[in-house]
């Protein structure tokens, strides 16, 4: 009879394969700890707070105030709050602004500085992109100084030349305002990531182009823009989800006019509830929907550009 030994090369090549699995999951553990302790774990427990609320329980003419579940009844009362559909309201003008004026300008100064033989292309990149590297509340004080009529140079020149002050932080111009600042600080991160598309481009077909008599602008109209869909794309959603999270230029202006108001935009709402009101849940249950506002939102700007991709390639 005649024993059968088994190789033990089966084993020795399943602990190899164990074994590479390991590093990739080693380096994924810092960003999955951050992931889950700075992201994951506040967006539950903003959860679990949207659902709580305070009762007052006792007899008497004095009773204790206690933390119960309450249900949706916060996102009932978010939702029956004039102040937080109002800033909705002023978050669309704002955005009909800002949105397109960043992104055009953004897509004209990544074709300018694709163009051949141009002058300067470093410099330019950088001078449209330092914007970007100033903090959005320092952004907002610089301009906020340069609109007051105290301090504005322009009004000084129109003083100068005998013709009324311009008030930017008043009437119609208050949106352009505070979208400007935005739209200054946005351009150069939007330009980067479009030029960056362009420069991807195989030049080969811009050469084709040429040849069959294409001129720079026919060559960035039918064929430069069109490749750089993407780019637009995914630029768009940053500014869209940027516009849904406006809080800093609004606040930083607030001291300068009394035109904005301490629950102008949905999150200077959530802070005033949170901070001011010390009403933690109902800011939560404002906070979840502004997210759910938000994803909603990207979800449908993708669909729509993925049905219109489709849709032309066919």
């Amino acid at each position: 009879m005649t024993a059968t030994v088994q190789s033990p090369a089966p084993a020795r090549t399943l602990r190899r394969a164990r074994r590479r699995w390991v590093p990739p999951y080693l380096f994924l553990l810092p960003a999955g700890v951050l992931f889950i302790a700075f992201f994951a774990i506040p967006i539950v427990y903003a959860i679990y707070l949207s659902f709580r609320g305070f009762r007052v329980t006792g007899g008497g003419p004095f009773g204790v105030r206690q933390e119960a579940w309450v249900g949706f009844e916060n996102y009932i009362k978010t939702f029956a709050e004039p102040e937080f559909l109002a800033g909705f309201g002023r978050l669309a003008i704002y955005g009909v602004i800002a949105v397109p004026l960043t992104l055009g300008l953004a897509l004209i100064f990544a074709l300018l500085l694709d163009l051949p033989r141009i002058r300067a292309a470093r410099f330019s990149r950088t001078a449209i992109f330092i914007p970007y590297a100033v903090p959005g509340v320092i952004a907002s004080l610089l301009w906020g100084f340069l609109y007051l009529p105290s301090t504005s140079p322009l009004n000084w020149i129109l003083d100068q030349l005998g013709l009324p002050d311009v008030v930017m932080l008043s009437g119609g111009a208050l949106y352009p305002a505070i979208a400007n600042v935005a739209i200054w600080g946005g351009v150069g991160f939007n330009m980067i990531i479009i030029y960056t598309s362009l420069r991807g481009i195989p030049s080969e077909i811009y050469e084709a182009a040429r040849i069959d008599g294409a001129n720079e602008w026919t060559i960035a109209w039918r064929i430069k823009i069109p490749l750089v869909g993407p780019a637009l794309v995914l630029t768009g959603l940053f500014s869209l989800i940027g516009t849904l999270q406006v809080y800093g230029e609004p606040t930083t202006l607030r001291p300068m006019t009394t035109e904005i108001s301490q629950t102008w935009v949905p999150l200077m709402k959530i802070y005033r509830d949170a901070f001011a009101r010390d009403d933690l849940s109902l800011a939560a249950a404002s906070s979840v929907i502004l997210a759910i506002g938000t994803l909603v939102v990207s979800v449908i700007l993708l669909r729509a550009t993925q049905r219109k991709s489709f849709g032309g390639g066919e």
